[in-house]
């Protein structure tokens, strides 16, 4: 692991996370205001300088580093409030929805996705057959689906929200359907490359070794073979856990869901610079740390990278 790497991305990213929402067209006051809103000139330039959008975009620059590093994410021109607790009250929200998918769908992928590369049999090949016609799926079009299925002709499910009541149970019944398609779309993708890892391995040589010693296809599999296998899926979690707050947009967007998703995307229809700056920032200190765990377990798993 290289600490310096990870402070350079962190440096690289965070600066293009400057410049990327400057660099959308259209104008902030405009996207803001609305077309329909007439101000005079003025006015607008006095909104500009109140914001700091009159500045040079090297001061803004300047600017913008200075806050990062005093922890100030700066306040919203859209939601007229301080981006951190705004942030914060979305968040929670978003961890509840996307969390037990990640956890979910890795483990119920890995564990079918080495069985089905293991066993050929018929059984296998049907339950692959199921999660490739998922995985294929376009997430918006399940969610829209089964909400239709679920929530509208059935009512076995709510049609929007996070909840009604606030209850525990009101909660888990309103994000029940939502979880159990993220959990199956994050499974789907887990199992058909935990089944071709598995497949590559068992025609290893240490795979024939193991047989030719005569252990069980049990233990050759989930003593040797899985440990192997598994390598990519752990950059996958990772990934997974690093843009937990931003992957459930669709979802949030077909279920009414006011989380992380659904911040980001009016945050970027306004372009409102510091709610995407700082949705950004923490998707950004995510990654980087889900990386940086990700690195820690390859070495423990596979030894040949340790030193690198």
């Amino acid at each position: 692991m290289n600490p310096a790497r990870y402070v350079i991305s962190l440096f690289v990213i965070l600066s293009l996370n400057f410049a990327i929402p400057r660099a959308m067209p259209g104008d902030t006051m405009t996207n803001l205001l609305g077309e329909d809103v007439i101000l005079s000139d003025d006015l607008v330039q006095e909104m500009r300088r109140e914001m700091g959008l009159d500045l040079p975009l090297r001061e803004q620059y300047i600017m913008y580093w200075k806050e990062i590093l005093r922890l100030n994410l700066g306040y919203s021109y859209h939601f007229h409030s301080p981006v951190l607790p705004l942030v914060l009250g979305r968040m929670k929200w978003t961890l509840l929805l996307a969390a037990p998918p990640v956890i979910t769908g890795a483990l119920l992928g890995t564990l079918l996705g080495a069985l089905a590369g293991w066993r050929n049999s018929m059984s296998s090949r049907l339950q692959t057959f199921i999660f490739l016609i998922i995985y294929s799926t376009p997430p918006y079009f399940l969610a829209i689906l089964s909400l239709y299925i679920f929530g509208f002709q059935l009512g076995w499910v709510p049609m929007k929200g996070f909840y009604t009541t606030g209850s525990p149970g009101n909660i888990v019944h309103h994000i029940m359907l939502p979880v159990i398609l993220m959990s199956l779309f994050s499974a789907s993708r887990n199992h058909m490359i935990m089944r071709g890892s598995v497949i590559q391995e068992r025609r290893s040589l240490y795979a024939l070794y193991a047989r030719a010693k005569g252990l069980h296809d049990s233990q050759i599999l989930f003593r040797h073979v899985f440990r192997n296998a598994a390598l990519p899926i752990i950059t996958l979690i990772a990934l997974d856990f690093g843009f937990i707050f931003s992957g459930a947009l669709f979802i949030e967007m077909v279920f009414s869901m006011r989380g992380m998703g659904d911040l980001i995307y009016s945050a970027l229809l306004y372009r409102d610079y510091p709610v995407l700056q700082g949705s950004f920032l923490i998707i950004t200190v995510m990654v980087i740390t889900a990386n940086m765990f990700a690195d820690a377990l390859y070495g423990l798993l596979d030894p040949r990278v340790r030193g690198r």
